[in-house]
């Protein structure tokens, strides 16, 4: 176990193509048996890529025809049929600057292609979509692991989105099970002794940035392991979005 205040972040690499029906679950916990295995309290983050690959969440372009208003969004550059993908997944559409899309999608997440993406697809001319219950996929997971390693642990289903106020990239959590997704710090003191009134802390976002810095599309590391955080618990990843009446941004 890491020391007090040491968090590690263990890849899990060695993973098949993943194909719809196939046993995540199963498939981690070997990969986790090579890494060392998993211990109590671990937060196993999944790209939810992975995910929805086994849960069968792939288009294929030829099968898709186009609204107007895909060919619309799509412009010049974008391809209307990728774009109506986008539309299909949508609840609505926030910002658009063809053939860029912005979108609210059912699930309620304000993401770039409203998480359609073409990127680590099984093959050209298909699209990734998000999973249809991010939550209840992580709890079906989360299920799995612990039966299978006798221990408890957290899973993190997660995904990379921007940032209205930041540069770049990062990893936010989509799904959460057996973790507090918010650590809520409101009326406790911060080191002078002075209320904290507002401060809430994303601890399931946070637990999924750190996953990123050893998963990657290029590098074939669909998962990892994070130890050392203390962030048992309950809740959704639908806590961590904001509630309209408070987007500044909308």
């Amino acid at each position: 176990m890491p020391g007090a205040g040491v968090v590690s972040v263990i890849p899990l690499a060695g993973l098949p193509e993943l194909e719809e029906s196939d046993d995540l679950g199963l498939l981690l916990h070997h990969a986790a048996e090579r890494a060392g295995g998993l211990e109590d309290g671990d937060v196993v983050v999944v790209a939810q890529k992975a995910v929805s690959k086994v849960e069968g969440r792939i288009v294929r372009l030829a099968d898709v025809e186009p609204s107007a208003r895909a060919v619309e969004l799509a412009g010049e550059d974008g391809d209307p049929r990728h774009v109506e993908v986008i539309l299909r997944e949508s609840r609505e559409v926030v910002r658009a600057r063809p053939p860029l899309v912005i979108a609210e999608t059912r699930h309620g997440f304000v993401c770039a292609s409203a998480g359609v993406d073409a990127s680590n697809a099984p093959a050209d001319g298909m699209l990734v979509l998000l999973p249809l219950d991010p939550d209840a996929s992580a709890r079906h997971l989360r299920e799995r692991l612990v039966g299978l390693a006798g221990i408890d642990v957290g899973v993190v289903v997660s995904d990379s989105f921007g940032r209205a106020w930041r540069q770049g990239t990062t990893d936010v959590a989509l799904g959460v099970a057996g973790i507090a997704p918010i650590r809520d710090l409101r009326g406790t003191s911060d080191a002078r002794g002075r209320e904290l009134r507002s401060t809430q802390i994303a601890i399931a976002d946070e637990i999924a940035g750190a996953a990123e810095l050893v998963l990657g599309k290029a590098r074939r590391v669909p998962a990892a392991i994070v130890r050392g955080v203390e962030a048992r618990g309950d809740g959704s990843a639908a806590e961590l979005v904001m509630p309209r009446e408070r987007d500044l941004f909308r």
